[in-house]
């Protein structure tokens, strides 16, 4: 059985606490959201918003269970939130493919968010159950690391068409759609007749896009800790903050192009880490280290080396 950490485990109190921020840091999202468009200057105080929230709950936690406790948390909530900067992209190609305006796109990112979340903690449920009872599944984590961090590692950043995917297809042959929006509805009527507008076929690729990168994302975690609520706190509070980051740096991601060669090398440390738990004890506070390192190279790299052509990817 995977080694699972020594550390105090997390009471009701702490759950309270922790849907509590949420709720709170929600209701102030949602007045600081005075519009449906988002400037910079509104994107970047919510995030700030909820960074501080993502923090101040590691402090909760040190305090509550614990320094070393405290330093897993923020190690699983930097590793989460670079790896959402990934889904970021993703998402900027799929609204400019459907050419989404930007009043919509605030809409869709909350419904997908709320979706990620549910989506999230069965993920993460299930991949703690398996660790616990399959001892070869952290060799399988570690080796699905690995093997994504080295792809995005040798691989160009490309694009595949949203429409070409097997979920879009689906949905768009057994859902009765329109061609046209209707500013930022997701259904509208038409004839007397109940129809979906394109807004909902994008929501479904944002949601499928999630799944994919949560394959990733819930692994990656799970080889920082098994403690339920210190992986699904750090997971959440990532997701949480996609909307405000997505709008805070959609003008401006092809300034981190050499994200993806941090994000690379910290997969590949991780999924060597939960591969080779049993020979080799990695401490949660050298993982942070390597994690801050990493990271801070890759942006670094970014802004001393001029974007590649092309970048960032334009719609169809």
């Amino acid at each position: 059985m995977l080694r699972t950490d020594p550390m105090p485990t997390a009471s009701p109190v702490d759950w309270i606490v922790f849907a509590a921020g949420i709720v709170g840091a929600m209701v102030v999202d949602r007045v600081i959201t005075r519009s449906t468009a988002v400037g910079f200057r509104q994107a970047l105080a919510r995030s700030c918003l909820w960074i501080c929230i993502g923090l101040g709950l590691g402090v909760w936690i040190a305090y509550r269970l614990g320094t070393a406790s405290g330093i897993t948390y923020v190690t699983a909530y930097l590793v989460e939130e670079s790896l959402s900067v990934d889904n970021l992209f993703v998402f900027l190609v799929i609204f400019r493919h459907f050419r989404v305006a930007e009043s919509a796109q605030n809409r869709v990112l909350f419904w997908g968010v709320l979706g990620a979340i549910v989506l999230r903690g069965l993920f993460i449920y299930a991949g703690a159950e398996l660790l616990n009872h399959f001892q070869a599944t952290s060799y399988i984590f570690g080796a699905v690391l690995v093997f994504s961090g080295a792809k995005l590692l040798k691989k160009d950043k490309e694009f595949e068409d949203p429409e070409k995917s097997l979920v879009f297809r689906l949905a768009h042959k057994y859902l009765k759609t329109t061609r046209e929006f209707d500013g930022d509805r997701f259904f509208t009527v038409r004839d007397g007749t109940n129809l979906a507008t394109p807004l909902v076929l994008v929501l479904i690729a944002v949601e499928f896009t999630d799944i994919i990168f949560a394959v990733d994302s819930v692994p990656a975690v799970l080889a920082i800790s098994q403690d339920l609520f210190i992986v699904y706190t750090s997971n959440i509070l990532a997701v949480m903050g996609l909307r405000a980051l997505f709008f805070m740096l959609s003008g401006m991601m092809d300034r981190f192009h050499k994200l993806d060669f941090a994000l690379s090398l910290v997969l590949i440390f991780i999924g060597l880490k939960i591969g080779l738990h049993r020979f080799l004890h990695i401490p949660n506070s050298l993982s942070l280290g390597v994690v801050l390192g990493l990271l801070s190279l890759g942006i670094a790299l970014s802004f001393m080396l001029p974007p590649p052509k092309g970048t960032p990817p334009e719609a169809t």
